[in-house]
C-alpha cells in the first residue's frame, strides 16, 4: 500500500511540474506551438501556430522549415514593436466583397490631427466635413482605390458613401509620419467626423462594427 501512495504522490508532482504555469510560458522555438507573438523566441513569429521565420525581417532561424502561404486567411506579415508592445504587420485585408466585414474608426485628416502626414492619394489635407476613409494596406492595394467612393452601412440600419483618400497603414506605425500609432489592423475603414455624423454613430465609442462595398 505504502508502494502504491508513494508512486501516486510522484505521477501527482510530474503532472504539476509538467503542466505548471511557470514551465507554460516557456518561449517555444522553430516549429514550436505558439498561440501569439509572445510565445515565440528570437525574432520568430507566430504563424499558423507554429514560431516561424519572420518573413519580414528575412532571418532564417529556420531554415527550410517555413510554412506553406496561407489559402484564404490573412495572416500576420511579421511584426513591430512600439511602445513596449508587439503589434502584427498584415500586408493583405480579408477579400473584398459586396457586404465586407470591417472596424469603423475615427481619423482627423486634418493639418496637425491624429492622421499624422497628409494624405497618400493626393498629398493633401481634408476637412473633417468631408465624407473621407482610409482603409487597411490590404484593401487600399497599393492606391488603387485612391479617390474611389465606397459605401459604408452600419447595424443601425443607416449608410453613407465616403472617397477613399489615404491608406490605414497595417505595416508601419509608432513614428511622425503615423503620428506615432501603431500599426492598423488588417480590417479597419478609418472614417472622418462626417462619416460618423451621416452614420449617427457616436465617434467617441472608438471602434465599431460596419460591413463596406464599392459604391
Amino acid at each position: 500500500m505504502a508502494n502504491i501512495l508513494r508512486l501516486a504522490s510522484l505521477s501527482v508532482f510530474f503532472f504539476f511540474i509538467i503542466y505548471s504555469p511557470l514551465f507554460s510560458n516557456a518561449l517555444s522555438d522553430c516549429n514550436g506551438p505558439c498561440r501569439d507573438l509572445n510565445d515565440c523566441s528570437g525574432q520568430l513569429i507566430c504563424i499558423d501556430g507554429k514560431c516561424n521565420d519572420d518573413p519580414d525581417v528575412g532571418t532564417h532561424t529556420c531554415r527550410g522549415s517555413s510554412p506553406s502561404p496561407p489559402t484564404g486567411n490573412c495572416q500576420p506579415s511579421g511584426s513591430l514593436q512600439c511602445q513596449g508592445q508587439i503589434y502584427p504587420t498584415y500586408k493583405c485585408s480579408p477579400p473584398v466583397t459586396s457586404s465586407t466585414k470591417a472596424k469603423l474608426t475615427n481619423n482627423d485628416f486634418s493639418q496637425g490631427g491624429d492622421g499624422g502626414g497628409p494624405s497618400e492619394c493626393d498629398e493633401q489635407y481634408h476637412s473633417n466635413s468631408e465624407r473621407i476613409v482610409a482603409l487597411s494596406t490590404g484593401w487600399y492595394n497599393g492606391g488603387s482605390r485612391c479617390e474611389k467612393m465606397i459605401r459604408i452601412k452600419a447595424s443601425n440600419g443607416k449608410s453613407v458613401t465616403a472617397k477613399v483618400v489615404d491608406e490605414c497603414d497595417s505595416m508601419r506605425g509608432c513614428d511622425e509620419e503615423h503620428a506615432y500609432q501603431p500599426p492598423c489592423k488588417n480590417n479597419i475603414v478609418d472614417a472622418s467626423d462626417a462619416v460618423w455624423s451621416a452614420l449617427e454613430l457616436n465617434k467617441d465609442v472608438g471602434i465599431v462594427d460596419v460591413t463596406w462595398s464599392m459604391a
